[in-house]
């Protein structure tokens, strides 16, 4: 087992990575917390599988909420259900939220943990090897807009992350290559061996190792740039375009694994069209080999519209992240008309 702590301006976060650790949660929230109320969060994929099996180890009279799974429910509406169902509960500002769930699960809980009574406590139990490496860390929190994606949120630690792996073996193979896109992403902005690990045939027997060195890389990011205002944009890499992807798809085409994924080898295209060196063939190649798509479905011309509305735009530029060499990644500050030439002469 491993443990990290995440030292944020106004919360520690303990995180722990290990096999079979989901059956410590009631005591490792003993250690933490001094709740009399416990309410869950999670989805109508995970409920049958997990939320049984939590609840049962905790002697309190745990709540609920169920929300049915998909991208396209990561919205105000859902959060205004959430609310509700705490408020039903009585819950206060000793109580304790837990996210059960996935990448999306985890964003919406943490956004209606950070607002609900200005703030309570939460611990994010990840199930999804995509919320494992990435999401459940960081206390970055969000739902979707019409208009884009994350465009409503907050920074917010979880003051526990409890990462199982054994969880990893009950994914559908879509979903666990889903969660390597990030992993490839991790291994291209920071720790090139990552990139060895996964090109293992039996990378799968390692994978509390590959869990622990990508939540590394980002504690250690979150723990220098705890607001996105710098060095954090790097974990960016592949999002600009891949979420521009998953909004012109209406958020159901595409999961956020394969956008990122495309996102990747679109801006190592774009980084070898403005000098960098062209890293496009050995992205491709990673992503590939995990399941996961590296064209482009949609016409540039709506992928530039819909990027118009990201979070890394700066008035007339947006913030690009771009990867020389593998293991480095840089904050290239580009001109929208150019991006737009770039894009569109894919």
């Amino acid at each position: 087992m491993y443990h990290l702590s995440l030292q944020g301006s106004t919360t520690k976060s303990d995180i722990y990575i290990g096999a079979g650790i989901f059956s410590q949660t009631a005591k490792r929230i003993a250690e933490k917390f001094k709740p009399t109320r416990i309410h869950v969060v999670t989805d109508s994929n995970v409920a049958p599988l997990y939320l049984r099996e939590l609840c049962a180890e905790f002697p309190l009279n745990i709540t609920t909420t169920v929300i049915p799974a998909g991208e396209e429910r990561k919205n105000l509406e859902t959060v205004a259900g959430i609310y509700a169902d705490l408020s039903e509960a009585e819950l206060t500002r000793s109580d304790l939220v837990i996210a059960l769930g996935g990448g999306v699960v985890g964003d919406i809980t943490g956004f209606a943990a950070a607002t609900y009574l200005r703030g309570i406590h939460i611990c994010q139990i990840p199930t999804t090897l995509l919320s494992q490496v990435d999401s459940s860390v960081g206390g970055k929190t969000g739902v979707d807009l019409p208009q884009g994606k994350n465009l409503v949120g907050a920074f917010y630690q979880p003051e526990l992350v409890l990462i199982d792996t054994d969880i990893l073996s009950s994914l559908p193979e879509r979903i666990f290559n889903d969660g390597m896109a990030e992993v490839i992403k991790y291994g291209c902005i920071s720790n090139p061996d990552i990139l060895e690990l996964i090109s293992a045939p039996d990378f799968k027997n390692n994978m509390e190792r590959i869990v622990y060195e990508c939540v590394q890389i980002k504690r250690d990011v979150v723990q220098q740039d705890e607001h996105d205002t710098g060095l954090r944009m790097i974990l960016n890499f592949g999002h600009t375009i891949g979420h521009a992807a998953e909004k012109v798809g209406n958020f159901t085409a595409l999961s956020h694994g394969q956008a990122v994924a495309i996102g990747m080898v679109q801006a190592a295209k774009l980084g070898a069209a403005i000098g960098e060196a062209d890293l496009t063939e050995q992205i491709t190649t990673l992503c590939q080999a995990h399941g996961l798509p590296t064209e482009l479905p949609y016409p540039t011309e709506e992928i530039y519209t819909a990027l118009l509305h990201d979070k890394k735009r700066d008035a007339d530029t947006i913030n690009f992240i771009l990867v020389h060499p593998l293991g480095t990644a840089n904050i290239h500050k580009m001109p929208l008309e150019q991006l737009h030439q770039l894009i569109t002469a894919q």
